[in-house]
């Protein structure tokens, strides 16, 4: 047999009424805490007309020197006994081994001695340094020994290079400058066929065989 409850004795019944009763009691608490305004009736005080009784003390700037630097340690020296003996050499003999009967000549220096200075380079001589030949054997000179660069052909350079070189009293060469360049190659080739030519004829001062500066142009040309 099954058991029923009462429904006088139900709590459940108005739950829901009082819990919708409760929001509305909530909800209007809160908009009158909102809404009500507090009338204070007490005076803010303030600061104004009031002055300023404090004292400015005038600090002055400090400058604080650093400290000394600390004196420099002593320095420690040490004697140590010198144990290396010299025996002295009053009486210094050389022995040169001479026959008896050979009497060696007091040297006499009856002239200053003579100084030998370096031969000077001359720019400007009576006759010129010219290669063994003339210039006809210089130009066959140049064309057998003289080889266009592969690099120069590519490029298609073409010009003249300008080769300053010393010819000495014995017509060989030395100090080859280039003064003008043109590249691909050029340079290189002139300055070899300059340095393997053979010996020239020096030029002259007076019929003497002197150093002698000589400028040389050697052209390139493409056919």
């Amino acid at each position: 047999m099954e058991h029923k409850k009462n429904p006088k004795s139900d709590l459940k019944k108005w739950s829901g009424t009082l819990f919708n009763l409760g929001l509305a009691v909530s909800l209007g608490a809160v908009l009158v805490a909102f809404e009500w305004r507090a009338n204070n009736q007490e005076n803010i005080k303030t600061f104004d007309g009031m002055e300023d009784d404090w004292d400015i003390i005038d600090i002055p700037i400090s400058y604080q020197a650093p400290p000394p630097p600390p004196p420099p340690a002593p320095l420690e020296v040490v004697i140590k006994p010198d144990d290396i003996i010299i025996d002295k050499m009053d009486n210094i003999i050389v022995d040169i081994n001479t026959p008896e009967n050979v009497v060696i000549p007091d040297v006499e220096i009856s002239a200053p001695p003579v100084i030998e200075t370096p031969d000077k380079i001359n720019d400007f001589v009576d006759v010129q340094a010219m290669f063994k030949g003339g210039m006809d054997a210089w130009y066959s000179y140049l064309n057998k020994n003289l080889k266009y660069p592969s690099q120069a052909k590519r490029m298609g350079v073409e010009g003249m290079v300008i080769v300053r070189f010393v010819v000495n009293t014995d017509g060989s060469i030395q100090d080859i400058e280039l003064v003008r360049t043109i590249g691909g190659g050029c340079d290189e080739v002139a300055r070899e066929v300059i340095q393997n030519s053979p010996k020239w004829d020096p030029g002259r001062i007076g019929g003497r065989a002197v150093r002698s500066r000589m400028t040389m142009p050697i052209r390139f040309r493409l056919n």
